[in-house]
């Protein structure tokens, strides 16, 4: 069998420097380690059978601690020889690493503000092109009121109120009659055309000149204005009957 060659760049180090490199590297670790797998994590800095003996050597002196497993012995660095924090500085660690999991909670609870209440400050706030399209229909609606509002300033006669009572007053006398006979119409009306197909229906209204409702007055007609009429004139009726 051919020898192994050794790495050339890992300087062998012997006596004193050996001990302190093996006893450096089980401190620094901190676990049990063979003879064997220390001379192999130090790259053959040491070779087996110098790190057996100095590990025999180490634990004489109670550096370390050996323990034997059947046939293999395992050693580690004695616990009492590690430096351990006073009870003070274990104390202010201790305050130290709760006052950081407090900051990060804070934290925390800012990122969640800001995800949550923030955002949806922004996400409700409209965009440049809601903006532009709102100022375009308030310019609009000021157009519309400056428009009704020239008459005025022309010097425009206003309606006295005589002239807005007596429109009151015809309006409240002529639309109920308007009503009555718009449903007599109605009723002679669908009594005329119910056998008739809808385009013969249509044809005979052009042939007679008869006018219907306009989008404009069925609108009028559902407005606040009729409605107020409709109102007042169920109440006259009541009291009539009364």
């Amino acid at each position: 069998m051919a020898a192994k060659t050794k790495n050339p760049d890992v300087k062998v180090l012997k006596g004193q420097d050996a001990e302190d490199a093996i006893l450096h590297y089980m401190t620094r670790m901190n676990r049990p380690f063979g003879a064997v797998d220390i001379s192999a994590n130090l790259k053959g800095a040491v070779p087996k059978a110098t790190t057996a003996k100095i590990l025999v050597a180490l634990a004489e002196k109670g550096a370390i601690i050996q323990k034997t497993y059947g046939k293999t012995n395992f050693y580690v660095v004695n616990q009492s020889n590690i430096d351990t924090l006073p009870a003070n500085d274990l104390t202010a660690l201790e305050a130290e690493c709760k006052a950081v999991v407090d900051a990060n909670n804070s934290i925390i609870a800012d990122v969640k503000n800001l995800s949550t209440v923030e955002l949806g400050k922004l996400r409700s706030t409209p965009t440049d092109s809601e903006l532009d399209a709102q100022i375009e229909a308030a310019d609009q609606t000021i157009s519309r009121l400056l428009e009704r509002l020239a008459p005025l300033r022309n010097g425009t006669p206003l309606i006295s109120t005589e002239d807005l009572a007596r429109i009151d007053s015809e309006w409240a006398k002529w639309r109920p009659e308007w009503v009555r006979r718009k449903k007599i119409f109605t009723s002679f009306w669908q009594l005329a055309t119910d056998a008739l197909p809808p385009q013969d229906a249509t044809s005979l209204a052009e042939d007679l000149g008869i006018e219907f409702d306009t989008p404009e007055h069925v609108a009028l007609e559902r407005g606040p204005i009729c409605a107020a009429a409709g109102a007042n004139s169920r109440t006259n009726l009541k009291r009539k009957r009364e």
